[in-house]
């Protein structure tokens, strides 16, 4: 379970996988996680008012905390999910709900294509024997070929743990725009997580909802996985919160409904997210958020899980105590998302390192800076309960008045701004 992430902040060429002392994770959290989902800063703070947060967070501890060195903004691509597909006979209809997708992508420029997809795999041996069988991941072929040949393909959006991401164009009618992710199966195989990558098709190949990416169809050959993924127009919510520092509550609040609505869509389908973070989500044309990200996600009828799983920041309680945990996690996921929505930072992030946010999240150590509207704080205070029992119902957060509040009518855009 440790390499499952995609999360490309653990990716060797990058200066910040290797962690500081103070940075690395108690030792029950290393059985299960990755030891480098330690989360960069927001570095758009710095205009709002960064002493404010730092006065916050002396406040919540004993001792003098420690300055982090500036960090720019990893580069995050949610398309870098090794995650489901949708049949190919239901493409042809999400197609056409996608404006972003269809015959006008072909004024699109698609940009330079910088045969990232060869190089990868120039000097990496074929997969064999039972971990080739595993990975044999083909989609229904319909009416549209599935195989790299089918695509026209340009700019690089991103580069995850096991491949890169472009953006691509099939050049069959009706040439739409996708996202175009490679997997690496020698990257998979070693990383032992071959069964991990079925478990993520498995879970996602039935999801419909309009804040949940798409993935309409994939293929393999014998050292690739090839995902096709809906293309999310406005690029990684994460760049954007770093750039502004924080959201206004209207953005926030509608944001956090587009969420609540999504996370009910899962746990009707006894999906457990368990990784919901801004890093996770995608902004799509009309500016509507899209969870892009299933690597930690589960299909649990039993609805109780023993695994403790996620980025640090985001773990609830009953996690990083060893309990089980069931749906219940993602409600206080979207309460941790919801304040630093609204503040820029995660509320139990400590500058002291792991051990000082492990016992923050233990004790609810939760202090909202005043700038925060009390109807935002309540919420927030109603999902961040220690007892999974207690956290707010998404049917009741979406009553909520704060999220009533910013309610947009039926007629209007889903753009939150």
């Amino acid at each position: 379970m440790e390499n499952l992430s995609l999360n490309p902040r653990a990716a060797p060429s990058s200066p910040r996988s290797q962690p500081s002392a103070s940075n690395r994770l108690p030792p029950l959290m290393k059985k299960y996680m990755n030891p480098h989902l330690v989360r960069p800063p927001n570095a758009g703070l710095e205009s709002h008012s960064r002493a404010a947060l730092q006065a916050l967070a002396d406040n919540a501890t004993a001792s003098s905390i420690p300055k982090k060195s500036p960090r720019k903004p990893t580069q995050h691509t949610a398309h870098g999910i090794h995650g489901p597909a949708h049949a190919t006979s239901a493409r042809s209809q999400a197609i056409a709900t996608n404006p972003a997708s269809r015959d006008g992508g072909r004024k699109m420029d698609l940009g330079t294509y910088d045969g990232g997809f060869e190089r990868d795999v120039a000097d990496v041996e074929t997969v064999s024997g039972e971990a080739a069988k595993l990975l044999e991941l083909q989609s229904a072929s319909g009416t549209i070929p599935l195989s790299l040949a089918a695509f026209q393909i340009g700019r690089p959006l991103g580069k995850g743990k096991f491949g890169r991401v472009y953006l691509a164009r099939t050049k069959a009618p009706p040439q739409f725009i996708v996202a175009l992710k490679c997997l690496n199966k020698g990257e998979i195989v070693n990383g032992r997580v071959e069964k991990q990558v079925r478990r993520e098709i498995e879970i996602q190949q039935n999801l419909r909802h309009p804040n949940i990416l798409r993935l309409y169809g994939y293929f393999h050959d014998s050292k690739r996985i090839f995902l096709i993924i809906e293309f999310a127009a406005r690029g990684e919510l994460y760049k954007q919160l770093s750039k502004h520092g924080r959201f206004d509550e209207k953005r926030s609040s509608r944001y956090i409904a587009q969420m609540a609505d999504a996370l009910a869509y899962l746990h009707k389908k006894h999906v457990i997210h368990r990784d919901i973070k801004p890093e996770n989500l995608l902004i799509g044309l009309k500016g509507e958020l899209k969870i892009g990200d299933f690597g930690w996600s589960v299909h649990a009828p039993g609805d109780r899980r023993r695994t403790l799983c996620g980025t640090l920041d985001y773990l609830p309680p009953e996690m990083v105590e060893g309990k089980e945990h069931n749906a219940k996690v993602d409600l206080w996921a979207l309460g941790v998302l919801a304040y630093e929505f609204l503040v820029g930072t995660p509320p139990f992030e400590d500058l002291n390192g792991s051990q000082a946010t492990y016992r923050r999240i233990r004790n609810i150590d939760l202090h909202v800076p005043p700038h925060v509207s009390p109807e935002a704080t309540d919420l927030i205070k109603r999902l961040l309960r220690y007892h999974p029992d207690d956290r707010l119902p998404l049917a009741d957060v979406l009553q909520h008045p704060w999220i009533k509040r910013y309610e947009k009518s039926k007629k209007s855009l889903a753009r939150p701004s």
